[in-house]
């Protein structure tokens, strides 16, 4: 971790923090991978799944953990989600836990601030019973691929991810709990 991401708070998401975390889901997104899309598509994806709405069902959901990396200047910077899986695996295991959603603006990326948020959701899974632990990454993000099989994750299958009327091929990645590794 650098000092500039000993900068950043990084605290439990609350509902008052809604309508940052739909505006940082939708940049995070985009500056990601919204050049890979039609902008029809593009659009269609981010008017559901980053609406302040869905942020709100997210955040009501007691099944589910949010967390959010907030910089000096009041802007998220990052966020991550947690909770039960639900990515399609194979044999999936009732108590599975899932890393739903990890992002980070770019000018936030490189400082050890995604393995904060990482670390976190990871432990909050597993203290929460949680086990094994899922996360579904696009088969061509190669940096996060690298970063989660450090922590252990390994491919397990694949699906497919929609962003409006596109598909995404993504992989499912699974860690054993520590105990059977």
């Amino acid at each position: 971790m650098t000092n500039e991401s000993a900068f950043i708070e990084l605290r439990r998401a609350t509902p008052a923090d809604r309508d940052l975390l739909a505006q940082a889901g939708r940049a995070c997104f985009v500056e990601t991978f919204g050049h890979l899309y039609r902008p029809e598509d593009l659009a269609a994806f981010l008017g559901t799944a980053h609406a302040p709405e869905a942020w709100q069902r997210t955040l009501a959901d007691p099944a589910l953990a949010t967390w959010i990396a907030v910089g000096a200047a009041g802007c998220a910077a990052g966020y991550a989600v947690a909770g039960p899986c639900k990515l399609p695996a194979a044999g999936r295991e009732p108590l599975a836990g899932e890393l739903r959603q990890l992002y980070l603006r770019a000018g936030y990326q490189r400082r050890g601030l995604g393995t904060r948020l990482l670390e976190t959701a990871l432990a909050w899974l597993e203290a929460a019973g949680h086990e094994p632990l899922y996360i579904g990454v696009w088969s061509e993000n190669f940096g996060a691929q690298r970063l989660y099989a450090r922590y252990g994750f390994q491919p397990v299958g694949e699906y497919l991810f929609p962003v409006g009327q596109h598909r995404d091929r993504e992989f499912i990645l699974k860690r054993q709990p520590v105990y059977q590794q």
